[in-house]
């Protein structure tokens, strides 16, 4: 491993130490805890030595596994592993409730998570992370956000914004799982290497940088169809053993809460527009 030395990562390393330890003073839940112990463990092996030094700078592939497992299983575990009462407090501001409101919507969270899911993976924003360990860890937050957005619509868990049935949930899952992939026909197709800032990959791996160019295309695709598809066949399918009709849409009391609030600040602007000056 000579051309790619043993590297601590300290920051990432205090960061993670830190979102774990804050998650576990503030979070009761047993089951909670351990979604968010899953997630940051992964987070941790796919961002520190040598996988996350792998795919910052050697391969394809590597970067491909790298943002999927953070976009179909980092993300997940973390929201569930966040309470519906935090999510409360925290969108609770109107300009967050605002924002949030429209991510949720599934055409909006669908559209987000191709354009910035596909700019993620870029030559050119794979070269610009490749020349700096800031730069690298940017990027990797952006994936994390965009993972967010995409599970948003899929798990129904923020409060006052459009839940699906479990029908729309698993197709909106599996229209996901079509579209975050959208630059893979491109790897798989191309006659040369489109990523310049990867290098090594024959001495480290022994691939040819076109071989790893096409594997990352096939990895991209299987590594999102299988879990994505799998989790739209267990939502619908546990929808009908609990007896939950698969077309019908929850409500919660978190839901009717925000909708109040809602109303309040429409009649609160409405009071102040039509207030004598």
């Amino acid at each position: 491993m000579r051309l790619l030395p043993f590297h601590w990562h300290v920051i990432e390393l205090l960061v993670l130490v830190a979102a774990g330890a804050g998650h576990w003073f503030f979070v009761a839940p047993v089951q909670q805890r351990r979604f968010a112990l899953y997630a940051l463990l992964a987070m941790a092996v796919v961002t520190l030595w040598p996988i996350g030094d792998l795919a910052a700078t050697v391969s394809l592939t590597v970067a491909t596994v790298q943002r999927l497992v953070i976009l179909l299983f980092v993300a997940p575990m973390w929201l569930l592993s966040t309470p519906t009462t935090v999510f409360s407090r925290l969108t609770r501001p109107a300009p967050v409730d605002f924002v949030m409101r429209r991510l949720a919507h599934p055409g909006m969270a669908l559209a987000a998570v191709t354009v910035l899911g596909t700019l993620a993976i870029t030559p050119a924003v794979v070269d610009w992370a490749a020349h700096g360990e800031l730069n690298r860890d940017l990027v990797l937050l952006g994936v994390l956000a965009v993972g967010f957005v995409l599970w948003i619509p899929g798990l129904s868990i923020l409060p006052g914004t459009k839940r699906l049935s479990p029908t729309g949930r698993a197709g909106y899952i599996f229209a996901s799982s079509l579209l975050v992939t959208s630059l893979s026909f491109v790897w798989i197709f191309s006659r040369h290497s489109l990523y310049p800032a990867l290098h090594h990959q024959y001495a480290l791996l022994h691939m040819t940088p076109l071989f790893d160019q096409q594997l990352a295309g096939f990895v991209a695709k299987f590594g999102c169809y299988i879990p994505m598809w799998s989790v739209a066949f267990i939502i619908f399918s546990h929808a009908e053993e609990r007896g939950i009709p698969v077309e019908e849409t929850p409500l919660h009391w978190a839901d009717v809460e925000r909708e109040l609030l809602r109303i309040d600040r429409q009649r609160a602007r409405a009071l102040r527009r039509h207030r004598p000056s």
